[in-house]
């Protein structure tokens, strides 16, 4: 009886979600909340309200407004031509027991901007960016490379369960990103077999799916409520205190090594800082921003991996994409060297496909909204501060970046980093990471909400 009830109950919750018009005296308008009960806050929807309201409208999740922009030119007007007015971020009601506004990512005001251009200049000094991000990422690749051939075509499974193994391509895909991050980061990549490695990058996967389920989605509508009982929530945090840990016991490392010069990493680099401004009682520099900083980063590396995980995908489904990719490299490169940041240029096709996994995947297709930081005058209309904006962007066809003569073309509605103030702090690194990485095949997510995580696959490397 209690369980039907708590069925009944989630049910009506999970497409209690309403639109609605909102501020309708200042023009901005949604559609009527009764007239589409039923209707969830998913992607697919927005087409169709777009072509009835326009580039600009709102709808409720849950009992709160948002604004919706649609379309490269709205969004562009927004994060960039006003930046500062939608330069705020906004939060996940899932994840903020953890962030609570600290650290760089979720972070606002002054303490985000000094954040950012400390962490930027930082990540720069060691090579985000540079060549010399190029070495770290190459010698990622060879462990790799190394990795597989001591699998012997043993099969490979992309399942993303708790017991991993170093022939599991998705543990593979995590280990080369988090540990190009964690070499900038942390001074340090870590060996494939490192237990305590493995484990952190269980935690962080199963954040990231858990984050993206629909049981999620309902938690985001009503978590006043919902944060009182059990549910993926209380997973969420458990497995991310426990990458806090982990992070707390590397800075205990590092204050240990500390030396007053010569900084080897992130952690370094930022605790003499925090040194430096100890006699400031309204520093930024202080201990909760620095873990968080660090979790958001190490975490962000998920992304990137799951990208990977979907570009493996496209190829088995697109063989003859697969194909003309290997041929383009091998003309550049030949058979005997990796492709390097400077082939890029004399590679179209192959950069084409890539933009055209992350166009496809659009692996965060709601994701953390913005927020507009003062009364802000938009188009016509005034949107209150404080209030959140999500700025919503699929056959697989690289032809989309090319141009009539097969070189890359510029496709100013493809932004899978964002755009303004607000964009991707791993940028650097995320575009130079995705290049050294049959029909019946379903591309349809395992999970589709905050992130898409793509189906599992079986997969077999072979040497060549």
């Amino acid at each position: 009886m209690h369980i039907h009830y708590m069925q009944t109950i989630h049910h009506f919750m999970s497409f209690r979600l309403a639109f609605k018009g909102f501020w309708v005296s200042r023009g901005i308008l949604g559609p009527d909340p009764w007239s589409c009960q039923g209707v969830t806050l998913l992607p697919r929807s927005f087409p169709m309200l777009r072509e009835k309201y326009g580039d600009v409208f709102t709808v409720y999740l849950g009992p709160r407004p948002v604004v919706v922009l649609c379309g490269t030119e709205a969004i562009r007007e927004a994060l960039v031509d006003q930046a500062e007015d939608f330069s705020g971020w906004g939060t996940l009601a899932i994840i903020e027991p953890i962030v609570q506004e600290y650290g760089v990512v979720f972070a606002n005001g002054e303490r985000w901007k000094t954040l950012r251009r400390f962490s930027l200049a930082t990540m720069r000094d060691f090579g985000m960016g540079k060549w010399s991000i190029e070495e770290r990422i190459q010698e990622e690749a060879q462990c790799l490379v190394e990795e597989l051939r001591k699998s012997k075509g043993e099969n490979q499974g992309c399942t993303g369960e708790k017991t991993r193994n170093r022939e599991d391509p998705t543990f593979l895909f995590q280990s080369i990103t988090a540990n190009i991050i964690c070499s900038i980061v942390f001074g340090e990549r870590f060996d494939y077999k490192d237990q305590e490695f493995l484990r952190l990058l269980d935690m962080i996967y199963q954040s990231f799916a858990l984050i993206s389920s629909f049981s999620s989605q309902v938690f985001e509508l009503y978590s006043d409520v919902l944060k009182h009982f059990p549910g993926t929530h209380r997973q969420v945090y458990k497995n991310l205190q426990e990458v806090i840990t982990f992070i707390n016991h590397s800075v205990e490392k590092h204050h240990a090594t500390l030396g007053p010069s010569n900084p080897r990493d992130f952690i370094h680099s930022y605790l003499l800082r925090m040194d430096k401004e100890k006699s400031n009682a309204h520093s930024e520099f202080h201990h909760k921003n620095l873990t968080l900083t660090l979790l958001s980063l190490f975490a962000g590396t998920e992304t990137t991996s799951t990208t990977l995980r979907y570009g493996f995908l496209f190829m088995f489904k697109y063989p003859h994409v697969a194909e003309t990719v290997q041929k383009e490299i091998e003309q550049v490169t030949g058979s005997h060297r990796p492709p390097a940041l400077e082939d890029h240029s004399r590679m179209p096709y192959t950069e084409a496909v890539i933009h055209e996994i992350q166009r496809f995947t659009e692996l965060i297709p709601i994701g953390v909204p913005h927020v507009v930081t003062k009364d802000t005058y938009f188009r016509g209309f005034i949107i209150p501060k404080n209030t959140e904006v999500y700025p919503i962007l699929n056959a697989f066809n690289p032809d989309h970046f090319l141009d009539a003569h097969g070189a890359l073309k510029k496709n100013e509605a493809f932004i899978p980093f964002s755009m303004g103030k607000r964009i991707c702090l791993g940028e650097g690194i995320a575009r130079n990471e995705l290049p050294v990485a049959p029909e019946d095949i379903d591309l349809t997510p395992r999970e589709s909400g905050v992130g898409r995580v793509p189906p599992k696959y079986q997969i077999r490397f072979l040497p060549h």
